[in-house]
């Protein structure tokens, strides 16, 4: 098996290799900073309220956090405020896979992929780090910005998604993209790990950090991404399956000892125009794919329990046991930990 598995590998080259990585590092940075604000929700809150709730952070006179902020008057208030920016951004993002796809069809994917990440993390800048440097406290300015955040960061999934189906075809690809899936779960080790380091000097750290490094990514992925073999006049992987196919049926005797002598297989000279691609399919013709219904409902349930982790999970730990947030956000990494073997 392991010799198999070497021969399967030595097809791919090193520009492969390095698609898979950019890929898998757009989306793993895209999660990191996704999660930065998951494990801040606790050092949000107290600096929203005029109560301090977190030991970490510096203790303030009631009055003076309340004189700063006035944006709500308890953790309570603060805390639906939090679960609606989540319920804006999975909104906002839902809306932005099918709005991603139909461009990702007709512009360059590299593009598509290098703006969302550079435009996502300016705008993640701006409501963790430039909000607080300024103090301007805003449930409107929060609200439109994470929505658009949502709208950004949705152009990733499809991207990524397409350009490792141009590079990887169909050959191998439970094991190629098995390794690949681990990417958000890598991110979100990531972005608690970087979180974490940075919360004691206070949370616009942890976004700054993060969405820095985003940035940066988008840049690489803009100068190095290929979006297609062909950018490098090399075969496509589907073409060269189906050449593969159609070169075991050229080796068919045209009449066999049993055999029928029309197989239902088109022998003519005359078929399609080579190196045409094909047509960006519709929403109703995609969801009218057979299987394309079932697996969206299974998708669905298990990304609901997914992201009630993925949200809350550090704040659950300090808001219920009184954990650190560092603390809390160091052990929610195990649940990525468990997700990579999982995906794995």
């Amino acid at each position: 098996m392991a010799l198999l598995r070497c021969g399967f590998l030595s097809q791919y080259t090193q520009h492969h290799l390095l698609v898979f990585l950019l890929t898998f590092l757009s989306y793993a940075l895209l999660h990191a900073s996704r999660k930065t604000f998951s494990n801040v929700k606790v050092s949000i809150t107290a600096q929203w309220t005029p109560s301090i709730q977190n030991a970490s952070l510096p203790i303030l006179a009631p009055g003076q956090v309340w004189n700063e902020n006035q944006l709500f008057p308890d953790p309570q208030e603060a805390t639906l405020f939090l679960g609606a920016l989540d319920t804006i951004f999975l909104f906002s993002y839902a809306v932005g896979l099918f709005i991603s796809g139909i461009i990702g069809d007709r512009l360059n994917l590299r593009y598509v992929l290098s703006c969302g990440l550079c435009c996502s993390a300016a705008v993640e800048f701006v409501f963790g780090t430039l909000t607080e440097w300024f103090h301007f406290y805003n449930v409107y300015f929060y609200c439109s910005l994470w929505g658009l955040n949502g709208l950004l960061q949705s152009t990733c999934w499809p991207c990524v998604v397409a350009v490792m189906g141009n590079w990887f075809g169909k050959a191998g690809r439970g094991f190629i993209f098995g390794m690949w899936s681990a990417c958000a779960s890598v991110g979100n080790i990531l972005g608690a790990f970087l979180a974490s380091c940075v919360l004691k000097y206070g949370y616009e750290y942890a976004f700054l950090v993060t969405s820095s490094v985003q940035f940066a990514g988008g840049v690489v992925v803009f100068f190095g991404l290929l979006s297609s073999p062909e950018e490098l006049g090399l075969q496509d992987p589907a073409e060269g399956e189906g050449a593969s196919e159609r070169d075991e049926d050229s080796h068919r005797p045209l009449i066999g000892d049993g055999e029928e002598v029309d197989d239902g297989i088109d022998y003519s000279i005359q078929g399609e125009e080579p190196n045409k691609k094909p047509a960006p399919i519709g929403f109703f013709q995609a969801f009218c794919l057979p299987g394309v219904l079932s697996y969206s409902l299974a998708y669905a349930c298990l990304k609901l329990v997914n992201y009630s982790f993925f949200f809350w999970l550090p704040f659950y730990l300090s808001v219920n046991y009184g954990w650190k947030e560092t603390e809390a956000d160091q052990l929610s990494i195990w649940y990525d930990v468990g997700g990579i073997i999982g995906w794995g």
